[in-house]
């Protein structure tokens, strides 16, 4: 038994309850044993930097987002495209998509520059000295990929007393769900992104989990952006298929998405998930955050210990460097699709089996 501040109790017995189930035996409905702390998800989050050379950058970022992200630019004042924005939903990093501000945070400081009054997460933005232009200044800069933002300074009219002054070009946004009423849009969101197979059968699992806000189809893991699926299916990239998965962690952890993720593939079979074969169907997991990172490898550790599967686990688990999301047919695939052979014939049992072993974490 591990530390219980550190580490997953994972029993012996459910573990091999979870191997009868991969194998399709489906009369149990337990696995993996939740954390035996909340401490792993409680701790302060520090993001861990994309790693990108300058041609890759180049490659991925338009001139002004690679001007004002990797050069430390500064748009126009009283030009950016969010400077009045009102709209509800979250602005992220147009980099890597880390989700930096809410909109509930933003406010108008008349400085010419979008404002926020707080980060949407402790961690998600990394703070700098900046000594440039004969002054001393706090730079904000994106805890996931280093990106440069702005400036934060002490001159905040709210009860946080700052103001983030942040470019337009450095940001994105996601909107709030419109079927969601505005007092009900949850802040403190999180994302992961899993690669297990045919991103078809793994997105239909996860769009039926309490506590998931969306899941895009698409990309990751390739140098290059401006690919598609049929470069991808070729094998030649870089790419997996992956889901990117937004949900808020007051209702669903990582570790019970990951548990999910692991029943729901075979995570010992390289490059490969039954019929389809290939790195883009690598087992995979792209972290956004040490906290990720230490959750996703204390959950193989605790599986290839007690020796769940006959084969240890090959999941890869790196850090998230972007995802391209895939062209629009591949979207909600099986609520489009179910009556395809395709669907019937494999994603369907697939979802039957997810509905009986997690009935506790279905969105109902």
């Amino acid at each position: 038994m591990r530390n219980k501040n550190n580490y997953l109790l994972i029993t012996i017995s459910t573990l091999c309850l979870s191997l009868n189930l991969m194998a399709c035996n489906g009369n149990n409905n337990t696995l993996l044993e939740p954390l035996a702390s909340d401490s792993l998800m409680n701790n302060k989050t520090k993001s861990e930097k994309m790693i990108l050379t300058d041609k890759e950058w180049k490659e991925k970022l338009n001139a002004e987002q690679y001007y004002i992200l990797r050069e430390k630019g500064t748009e126009r004042p009283y030009t950016g495209k969010f400077l009045l924005h009102k709209e509800k939903g979250n602005y992220t990093c147009a980099a890597c998509g880390n989700i930096l501000f809410s909109s509930d945070s933003k406010f108008d400081s008349h400085c010419g520059w979008p404002s926020f009054d707080k980060e949407i997460n402790e961690g998600k933005i990394v703070e700098k000295t900046d000594n440039s232009g004969g002054m001393e200044r706090t730079e904000i800069t994106c805890g996931n990929c280093g990106g440069h933002l702005g400036h934060v300074f002490n001159d905040g009219p709210t009860s946080t007393g700052l103001r983030y002054c942040v470019n337009s070009v450095s940001l994105d946004f996601e909107p709030m769900d419109s079927k969601q009423k505005p007092e009900a849009f949850i802040k403190n969101l999180d994302t992961i992104t899993l690669g297990g197979g045919c991103f078809w059968c793994i997105e239909a699992v996860f769009q039926e989990l309490k506590g998931v806000k969306s899941v895009i189809s698409g990309y990751a893991g390739g140098t290059k952006m401006n690919i598609d699926y049929s470069q991808v299916s070729s094998g030649t990239t870089g790419h997996a298929e992956v889901i990117q998965i937004v949900y808020d962690p007051h209702i669903i952890e990582l570790s019970q998405i990951l548990k999910v993720f692991f029943v729901m593939h075979d995570p010992t079979t390289i490059n490969r998930q039954g019929a389809d074969i290939g790195t883009q169907y690598r087992s995979v997991i792209f972290y956004n955050s040490t906290a990720q990172k230490n959750v996703a490898n204390e959950i193989i550790e605790a599986i290839n210990k007690e020796k769940v599967y006959n084969n240890p686990i090959i999941t890869e688990v790196s850090a998230y460097n972007g995802i391209v999301k895939a062209e629009d047919y591949h979207q909600n695939y099986y609520k489009n699709n179910s009556s395809k052979p395709y669907c019937r014939a494999v994603i369907q049992p697939k979802m039957e089996k997810f509905e009986k072993i997690f009935k506790n974490l279905i969105n109902n």
